[in-house]
């Protein structure tokens, strides 16, 4: 299990279930300390955002890394929430994830109403894929994230800045060899390519 820095950063109660839900604070590890891994306990998300010169492919949903991680402090496991345990950190579904906060919260907010529709037609959010690897590259999450307690935002960037998520680290070859380098993690080949 990764290591939890502070105290669980956030608990909202859901007042139309009376459900108690607990989401901690981002992950932080010694992995690559330049990445700041949490926002300072006073910060705020922008109220509305100019979303024209946002880097990061337009999603679906203007879905804000930088309200949910950010502001509340929301673990980024709630959503992705197979990144201990499979290849692929996982896409959330809008029920329970999404609707679960936001059939009391944002109410009045255009892309939660967006979410609503496709929840009430059982449709999923067709999601825009932001960081892409070769189809000879394999990456497993749950060897980085439990495994050896890689924080999201040593391959992803500060995630809980980003009004609009964007691929911030090159992830090519050297980038990653770089990583397993001064991690002293195996270089073979066949660690990536199978």
């Amino acid at each position: 299990m990764p290591n939890l820095r502070g105290p669980l950063a956030l608990a909202i109660t859901t007042l139309g279930t009376g459900s108690l839900l607990v989401l901690s604070a981002c992950l932080n590890s010694n992995a690559q300390e330049a990445v700041p891994t949490r926002t300072a306990d006073n910060f705020v998300a922008p109220a509305t955002v100019d979303t024209a010169g946002l880097p990061g492919p337009v999603q679906p949903v203007f879905y804000r890394h930088d309200v949910h991680a950010g502001q509340y402090k929301m673990d980024c496991r709630y959503c992705h929430f197979a990144a201990e345990t499979s290849m692929h950190a996982g896409i959330p579904s809008i029920r329970p994830t999404c609707m679960g906060c936001h059939t009391v919260i944002g109410t009045d907010n255009p892309e939660v109403e967006r979410l609503r529709e496709a929840a009430s037609n059982d449709q999923p959010v067709e999601w825009v894929k932001v960081h892409r690897l070769p189809p000879f590259v394999h990456f497993p999450h749950m060897r980085h994230v439990k495994g050896a307690g890689i924080t999201c935002q040593t391959c992803h960037g500060p995630v809980q800045e980003m009004a609009r998520v964007y691929q911030y680290s090159s992830l090519k070859m050297g980038w990653c060899l770089d990583c397993h380098k001064k991690n002293k993690q195996t270089t073979d080949c066949t660690a990536c390519h199978y």
